[in-house]
């Protein structure tokens, strides 16, 4: 234990942001990071619980307590490889994971714990810049050959560590930049990605192969891969958008949010407008904006239209708002439903809840406004809670834009799927248990949200590592990979 007093004697200080009206002019991260001596500080705050309950929080298994202790002590370094010993890219979960580990602190039972998340992101940070992150060379070669299909979170940290164990790994990724969902569906504002490119170099150089722009089912067969490769890990993600199924969806001006996020990001990776928006412009300048879902999806939504100039923004929500606290006894250490409000949120929007919508209408093609309705959850006979349309609750809303962040229904079936026929269970997914990840077809393993269905950033890296120990197993026949 670092500090036994030092939960009592420092108070929680988490990282801090630039003003709104200064952000909102560049599409660049805007969080300030804490100087090093304030973040031994935080680290100083961790208890070293007996039971350490950040563990039942953190999906991908972070050993916390242990790198409080080494930050505390100022063994930065010793502080590092521990991370990393859980986590291939801490970089990317200490900026976009929403930090399931803070939730179960101890320390949360008082709403003030330990800045595990950006104690988490300074490691890893200070780590490039003192030039300690380097590629892992396997000191020897197995000869088997690995394909994995998909550059997520899940697919990169798959990959990396097969390359680890010695076999050489083809990455496939149908996108024109490795990346997945980290590339195209995070915002720059969230995270700059050089982050991906730096741990791209870091892969190459450990024998990861890259192979962009190349869709497996689409431009690349499925049985070309099973001819030449030894085993082959499926990572493409839950792609298939929840679509809003209403009279007037035709109408021009409704997209899903995948469609308008991977736009911008491809502007601001510097592609000119004609490939940016090869189907035509996504803008919200001037307009007024509907983001249709209240999750993560839909903030980054609002952060990217108040960026672009939109006249006004409404975030609609199906569920009811949540409280303001949630009541610890009941549920702490376990993820809360509580009121959040994102940075984006912050920045600009008003937010509705407990609203469905019904239709939209609009002159000619092009969408005008939106009919919605409120909704009340009452439960039936059996518990269950059960949406009821208010009677005569019915209002329209402006609508030149309207975002459909809904969440996603899973992976998609067209290419890869279909010619896999691969068996999917009841929720559409691809079957396949956290044992041996292995799917109905010889050879073929997968994980992430294509087996989980959506979900979180950790969760995909601990699954792609997990896949990862069950691949070299099934062609080695042992594995000294980590769980």
């Amino acid at each position: 234990m670092g500090k036994p007093t030092g939960f009592m004697e420092i108070e929680r200080k988490d990282r801090g942001y630039d003003k709104p009206a200064s952000r909102l002019k560049t599409y660049g991260e805007f969080v300030k990071p804490l100087p090093y001596a304030e973040v031994s500080q935080q680290a100083a705050r961790c208890m070293d619980c007996g039971i350490p309950f950040c563990h039942q929080g953190c999906p991908v298994n972070n050993m916390i307590p242990d790198w409080n202790n080494l930050v505390y002590r100022e063994q930065w370094q010793q502080a590092l490889e521990t991370l990393h010993s859980t986590n291939n890219f801490p970089e990317f979960t200490g900026r976009i994971c929403p930090a399931p580990c803070e939730s179960s602190c101890t320390l949360n039972i008082d709403d003030n714990p330990v800045t595990i998340k950006t104690i988490e992101c300074e490691i890893v940070d200070r780590g490039w810049e003192e030039g300690w992150i380097h590629p892992y060379l396997s000191p020897k070669k197995t000869g088997k050959r690995v394909a994995v299909i998909g550059s997520g979170p899940a697919g990169m940290a798959c990959a990396q560590q097969l390359a680890r164990a010695g076999h050489a790994v083809t990455l496939f990724e149908k996108a024109d930049r490795v990346g997945g969902l980290l590339r195209y569906g995070i915002p720059d504002f969230k995270m700059e990605k050089r982050h991906i490119d730096r741990r791209m170099r870091q892969m190459e150089a450990e024998g990861v192969e890259f192979r962009s722009g190349v869709e497996v089912g689409v431009t690349l067969s499925l049985k070309s891969l099973l001819e030449t490769y030894d085993a082959i890990a499926m990572a493409c993600g839950a792609e298939a958008p929840r679509d809003l199924e209403v009279p007037g969806r035709e109408l021009s001006g409704i997209h899903f949010a995948m469609d308008y996020l991977t736009q911008q990001n491809k502007r601001v990776a510097g592609d000119d407008e004609t490939r940016a928006a090869p189907r035509g412009t996504i803008s919200a300048k001037d307009k007024h904006v509907i983001v249709i879902g209240g999750g993560d999806t839909g903030s980054d939504c609002i952060g990217t239209a108040n960026r672009q100039g939109a006249a006004s923004i409404t975030q609609l929500e199906i569920l009811p708002q949540p409280p303001e606290k949630e009541n610890k006894a009941l549920t702490w250490p376990d993820w809360p439903l509580k009121m959040r409000t994102s940075s984006s949120q912050e920045e600009g929007c008003d937010r509705d809840w407990a609203v469905l919508t019904k239709r939209a209408t609009g002159a000619g093609s092009r969408i005008e406004t939106l009919e919605c309705v409120r909704v009340e959850w009452v439960k039936d006979a059996s518990g269950r809670f059960q949406m009821k349309e208010m009677e005569g609750s019915t209002f329209p809303l402006k609508a030149d834009l309207v975002l459909l962040a809904m969440g996603f229904v899973g992976p998609r079936k067209r290419g890869l799927l279909e010619q896999a026929s691969i068996e999917l269970d009841g929720r559409g997914n691809v079957k396949a248990n956290t044992v041996n990840y292995q799917t109905s077809i010889d050879k073929i393993f997968t994980c992430g949200d294509m087996r989980r269905g959506q979900s979180l950033v950790v969760w995909a890296i601990r699954e792609g590592r997990q896949a990862a120990r069950a691949v070299d197993q099934f062609l080695m026949g042992t594995s000294d990979l980590p769980r």
